[in-house]
């Protein structure tokens, strides 16, 4: 029997009032997962914990200002600086496990900064991430992260309970919102054009159509808007050709060449990686 989100709650506090530690720091995306983490730590460990926010070309600024609306509301601590990962080739290159170069720049910059203060970070990773191909976590175990969320048992559904109880009701149906460069297929290099160009076509759709979910997926043969079945169901040949043209514009601002574009349903950007290759890189 699944737990309730009363219990839920009670088992994440049990778990952060056992933290062994004198400082804590949480690694805030600016989604509602990391967000949820933050909202119920901070009350309870009080000046023990601070934020770390990174940004970059790949993090959509709506998270940055989630983040520090957050810590302005708390009281809590914001640390907010650049992890350097457009410094590291290997992420740019945007290989399978493109996550593990962006969160070793993560912890590794969390880390060099509190270095010997005792501090321990925190993620937002749940349950559900475990069934997923996420790099990341490979990277968290080499910086010894701790992922209360997993200690306690929760998932995303619980998770998304919980955010309300810790006063976070406004964001509980925030949809999941990975960084901007899991929009770009593997093998194509990140570029910081490319990722304003995949956040403005993005904010666009949003405004235009009020999608549930929405993503601009810049692939090799062109650029793929996919969109939740209702959205893509109601999207007429009218309002097709007008949004081709916004995204032509928006590319020609973002200074990349347009590109063939295409409507098609929500997919994950697991789609992206190939079975064989992530079974190399997990091996």
């Amino acid at each position: 029997m699944s737990q309730t989100p009363a219990a839920a709650l009670q088992a994440l506090r049990a778990v952060l009032s056992g933290l062994d530690a004198p400082a804590i720091a949480i690694a805030v995306s600016g989604g509602i997962d990391s967000l949820t983490l933050a909202a119920t730590a901070v009350p309870l460990l009080g000046d023990r914990v601070a934020l770390h926010h990174a940004t970059s070309p790949a993090v959509p600024p709506e998270a940055t200002a989630r983040t520090r609306a957050l810590a302005a509301r708390t009281g809590a601590a914001l640390v907010v600086f650049d992890a350097g990962e457009f410094g590291d080739a290997n992420y740019r290159a945007n290989p399978v496990d493109r996550c593990f170069f962006c969160k070793t720049r993560l912890y590794g910059t969390i880390a060099d900064r509190l270095r010997g203060t005792g501090t321990l970070v925190l993620s937002g990773t749940n349950t559900d991430d475990l069934g997923d191909y996420r790099p990341g976590l490979r990277a968290a175990a080499d910086h010894q992260v701790r992922h209360p969320f997993v200690e306690a048992g929760i998932d995303k559904r619980l998770l998304r309970l919980i955010a309300p109880l810790v006063g976070l009701a406004d964001l509980a149906d925030l949809p999941s919102a990975p960084c901007l460069s899991s929009r770009i297929e593997t093998g194509l290099s990140i570029e910081p054009g490319r990722l304003a160009l995949v956040h403005a076509v993005e904010t666009m759709v949003g405004a235009r159509l009020s999608p549930r979910t929405v993503r601009a997926r810049i692939r090799r043969d062109g650029l793929v808007v996919e969109l939740d079945e209702a959205a893509l169901a109601a999207l007429d040949p009218e309002r097709r050709h007008s949004l081709h043209d916004a995204i032509d514009r928006l590319a020609e601002k973002a200074g990349e060449p347009a590109r063939p574009v295409s409507f098609a349903a929500y997919r994950t950007g697991s789609a992206f990686l190939r079975p064989e290759a992530i079974a190399r890189i997990s091996a």
